[in-house]
Formats: structure tokens, sequence, C-alpha cells
């Protein structure tokens, strides 16, 4: 019987290609904790960049099937896991001590279901084990403790306040802060610094992604947080009529000014399926986020069809996600989630980055 040997396992494995990263499992440093038993049993984890990869279970399924093919291979034991990569801009001069990424949701308009969309995608993250933040930074209209079924009154400690949790995100919005019907009323200084309070002086903790839902078109607060903090990425929402997709044009502009990258466009409210008979009608028109994207280089997240069960969940505080999990809304977010995740991943990973994360560690990306 042949030896199995560690070199022989990896070099099974480097038959596996990560889709988007287009290098193998072992180049990339994918594969941890590798073990030979004296009985041809081998043993390893597959740590990924990101808890919601669409191809984790394919990955394993090449991973058992390449090792257990080798001679002398007795049992094949692999476990995935997954580790999110730290964003552009972090590491020593991280404003926001472990928070790995920042992913801005924004929309060039209102009404386009830009919170509905940040929810989503938040919850659906946690949902597939990442943890998760979710700051409002829509201070004239903070509607995303109604949508998460919050009210409490955030804790203090010393001087920092705590987020509430909810649906496994953690969660902070001037709507916790001054409940009620009072409005804000504040110029373009005051958002400033209560975007800085947001990122500095709230207890995030370690997360992989926080998600920033931003108010409407491309105004202070958006240049603050771009200003403050490095920005993993943005995602545009917009619903597929013209009127919506000319004001994603300017916030995408916007963005491209302050050197944050665009990782992709979710259209919305694409299209409404009659519960009676079926049928499929594009209210607000049809395939303009996909065309936007293909216009400006950029990902297409995604569409998610019109639907009272959207609605529902944010009226009382669950997210469709949660409370109609198997509705094609829902599967439409966690796939927009699974592709959010998946920009943020390649975005980390790109050839300055990994160098950036080897010079500082000394060795070997991932290792």
């Amino acid at each position: 019987m042949s030896q199995v040997t560690e070199q022989r396992v990896l070099d099974a494995l480097r038959r596996i290609q990560d889709p988007d990263l287009h290098k193998d499992i072992v180049a990339l440093g994918f594969i941890k904790d590798l073990q030979i038993a004296d009985g041809g049993g081998v043993s390893f984890r597959i740590v990924l960049t990101t808890p919601a990869c669409p191809v984790k279970e394919q990955m394993k399924e090449a991973a058992e099937e390449h090792v257990g093919a080798l001679e002398g291979v007795t049992k094949v034991t692999v476990t995935m896991d997954a580790e999110v990569p730290t964003g552009r801009g972090f590491g020593e001069r991280a404003t926001m001590p472990g928070v790995r990424n920042i992913v801005a949701v924004s929309s060039g308009k209102g009404g386009v279901g830009k919170s509905t969309v940040a929810v989503n995608i938040a919850v659906s993250l946690a949902l597939n084990g990442a943890r998760i933040g979710l700051m409002d930074a829509d201070v004239y209209g903070p509607n995303v403790p109604l949508m998460l079924g919050a009210s409490a009154q955030p804790q203090v400690d010393g001087n920092k306040l705590i987020p509430v949790e909810a649906h496994g995100v953690r969660m902070m919005s001037m709507a916790l802060l001054q409940p009620g019907d009072k409005p804000m009323i504040v110029r373009g200084p005051i958002l400033h610094g209560l975007v800085r309070q947001f990122l500095t002086d709230v207890i995030w903790g370690e997360l992989d992604y926080l998600i920033v839902d931003m108010p409407p078109g491309t105004g202070d607060v958006q240049l603050s947080l771009a200003q403050l903090v490095p920005v993993q990425g943005a995602v545009l929402v917009t619903t597929p009529q013209e009127v919506a997709l000319a004001d994603v044009r300017r916030a995408f502009r916007m963005f491209e000014t302050v050197n944050v990258p665009v990782i992709g466009v979710v259209e919305n409210m694409s299209y409404f399926i009659a519960p009676d008979t079926g049928a499929r009608y594009n209210i607000f028109g049809e395939g303009g986020g996909e065309r936007l994207a293909n216009q400006y280089d950029i990902p297409f997240l995604g569409s998610v069809p019109l639907g009272m069960e959207v609605r529902e969940g944010g009226d009382k505080g669950v997210p469709v996600v949660v409370g109609h999990p198997d509705s094609p809304q829902a599967r439409a977010f966690r796939s927009v989630a699974e592709e959010v995740a998946r920009q943020v991943s390649i975005e980390a990973m790109k050839p300055e980055m990994v160098l950036l994360r080897t010079n500082r560690a000394g060795g070997a990306p991932n290792a």
C-alpha cells in the first residue's frame, strides 16, 4: 500500500479551483489543520472567505472525491469553515477594531426598498453564520428598527453604546435613541458627527460585515462615511424604471468620485406574480437593473420580485427571509446576500490586497 503523504494530499487538492478567485484552494491558503492518521485516514479544514459561499458543498464533495481516490486513503473527513478577509484599508489604520468589512447599501432616490434590501441582506448573512452589524445611517427616515422588530433603547457601557440585537444582527439607529415621531432637524456638520458617533462610539464587537443602510441620494452622510472609514464596497438598489435608474447612475458616479468600489446592483420590485393565475407582470418595467450593471461593467447581484410577504414582514418586524423563508422573495434575498458576500471577498482578495496582508503578516496569505 502506497504511503499517504501531506504532499500527495495537497497535490490532489490543487485540482480544486475557487471559481471567483481563479486559483486553486491550496495556493489560496484555504487548507488548514491537515492530519494523516496511521490507518490512512485524512482530515482537514477548508476555510473559505465567506460563510455564504454558494459552492461550499460542491467544494467539499470535490475534496472528498480527489483525496479519497488516492491510494492508501481509507477515510476522508472534510470540515468546511470560513474566515472573512479584512477589507481594503483596514489593519494598522483601522478606525473600527474588529470590523472586517463595511458595505454601504445605497440608492439614488427614495422609495426603491433600499432599507428592505439592507435588512434582508444582513439577516440572510447572519443566517449563514456570519457576524453581522447593521448601522441605520438614514437619520431622517430611520426604519431599520421597525423592520427588525426592535424597540428597546441601547444600553450604555462607559461612554459607548451597546447595539441592540434582533434576528442575529447587531443594530444601531437614531430611531432607538429618539423614539416616536419627533423629526430629526439637523444640518450637514451635525450629520457628520452623528455618523462618526455611530462608527466609533458603538461597541460593535467582532463583525465579518457591517452593513450600512444609507439615506437616499448623494449627500452629506455618503461623503462622511467615505471620509471616516474605508468602505469595502457599495451595493446600489434600484427598481426597473428609468426614473430610478437615472438617480442610481448619479449614485454610482458619487461613489466613484470618493473611491468606493460599487460591488453590484440589486433590482428590487422587479416583477409581480399573480397568486391566482401565476401570470407575471412587469409593473415597473423590465431588466433595467441588469442593463445598468452591464453599462458600468459591475456585477448584477440579482432581482427581487414584489410580494405582500415583504411588506408584511417589514411592518411586523419579521424580515421575509425569516417569516417566509421558502417564498420567492426570501430565496431572492438569500441569493443576493450570497452574491454580496462573494463580491466583498473578491474585492478583498485582489492581488494588491493579498500582497498587503502578506507583507503585514510576514508570510503567506491566509496561512
